[in-house]
């Protein structure tokens, strides 16, 4: 057998080290490499070297700088006029809200025959819905014929002469909101709300011609800094008439409009006394606004006081057939209601006893739903009455439901109950 093949360091990888050079390391510390290299992990993973990310940078900041100057040039600044700008603002306050899909208002079907039995029921001579451009105008004739004039109440608006680098400034503004559709708003618009002359700074951005995205951030921010009378104002000049405005033109509600709705609702009272009560108070209020609208009020919590009183309003003003529609939604959510509000609904369909018309199947089904959730809080004597009115206002199909529903009732008069709380 031959001898072993002795392998020289070379061929086994590694150098040759002499005796000088072992004695220098085992004094002296050897430097290390301060530039590390990160393995590679993973094939597909990629890294960008600090040049490319210079880069980045480098062409984000420029973007910036365009964006800032299309919006001066939008709002047409001159160097002493106040600059148009972006505010930075923390996340807690003005964090956009991540806006879900909402398959309900996708997808609505309208009955034709609700809707042309609704029509026979909407008054004929309605009133024209009032915006924030007629309470203007109003206000500027009245300027102009009494100079001296000031106005006491607190809701109306306080006319003043502008500045014209104001105006310059929010007729910027009102470019920018016709073109918003995310991001951040201007820093001007956002101090509207806690201006004395709201309604007048607002007047000058043309509500009508912002975009639906600007509509619900406007929402947002006036639900949020203005107190519920304000608030109230911004919904029935501003809000409403733009809901009513877009189902007309387009049968269908843009979605961020609908979020708007959503967003009213933070200050129910100002959204029942600017949207819910002012749309049917007009008299023309379609089935399809109906709809919408009820869907907002039905998805969502309300303080029973405010439901109370909604209700109270609606079943003792003129009937129309959205407000049928308004009374099932409010039963359905099964409050704990004052007596005072039953007897008014009460009262509210025995106003039908004579009354010749064909009701449309929306009333039948109000009805129903009233006798369903609130049967024990009635009284004898309205039991009977409403058994009466049976026989005079009658469905096929929901009237036996309604028959049994009432005969089976224990009402409040013979049940030993607690007391309910009664509203003053």
């Amino acid at each position: 057998m031959g001898k072993a093949k002795k392998i020289k360091p070379s061929e086994a990888g590694m150098t040759r080290v002499t005796l000088e050079d072992e004695i220098h390391d085992a004094k002296f510390a050897k430097s290390k490499n301060r530039n590390k290299i990160r393995l590679r992990q993973d094939e597909d993973q990629q890294f960008v070297d600090s040049s490319l990310s210079r880069k980045i940078l480098s062409a984000a900041r420029q973007q910036q700088r365009e964006l800032e100057s299309d919006q001066e040039t939008a709002s047409g600044a001159k160097p002493k006029v106040p600059k148009l700008t972006i505010e930075e603002t923390s996340d807690s306050e003005d964090e956009e809200d991540n806006l879900e899909p909402d398959t309900f208002y996708e997808n609505i079907q309208i009955n034709e025959d609700d809707e042309k039995a609704m029509e026979m029921f909407m008054n004929k001579n309605a009133a024209p819905t009032r915006t924030l451009a007629d309470i203007i105008m109003e206000k500027i004739t009245e300027k102009q014929t009494e100079l001296d004039t000031q106005f006491s109440d607190a809701a109306s608006l306080q006319m003043q002469d502008l500045d014209p680098r104001v105006k310059q400034m929010y007729e910027g503004v009102r470019d920018v909101l016709r073109k918003y559709r995310s991001g951040k708003l201007p820093k001007a618009f956002k101090i509207v709300p806690k201006l004395r002359n709201w309604e007048q700074i607002l007047y000058i951005t043309d509500p009508p011609s912002w975009s639906a995205a600007a509509m619900y951030q406007a929402t947002r921010i006036f639900a949020s800094n203005l107190k519920e009378k304000m608030a109230q104002r911004f919904y029935n000049l501003v809000l409403l008439p733009r809901i009513r405005d877009d189902l007309a033109e387009y049968k269908r509600l843009n979605f961020h409009l609908y979020q708007a709705l959503r967003k009213a609702l933070f200050k129910p009272g100002a959204f029942m006394k600017g949207i819910l009560l002012p749309l049917l108070e007009s008299g023309n209020c379609t089935l399809r606004e109906a709809i919408i609208v009820g869907s907002v009020v039905a998805r969502n919590s309300i303080p029973i006081l405010h439901s109370s009183a909604a209700i109270l309003k609606i079943a003792e003003m003129d009937y129309v057939g959205s407000n049928s529609i308004f009374l099932r939604i409010f039963f359905d959510k099964r409050y704990a209601l004052p007596y005072r509000v039953v007897d008014a609904c009460v009262f509210h369909f025995l106003r039908f006893q004579n009354d010749s018309r064909e009701l449309p199947v929306l009333w039948h089904q109000a009805f129903l739903t009233f006798v369903q959730r609130y049967k024990a809080d009635i009284s004898s004597e309205q039991r009977d009455a409403l058994l009466e009115l049976l026989k005079k206002q009658s469905h096929h199909a929901i009237t036996p439901e309604i028959r049994r529903e009432l005969q089976n009732a224990k009402c409040r008069d013979v049940e030993d109950a607690e007391p309910k709380m009664d509203m003053e």
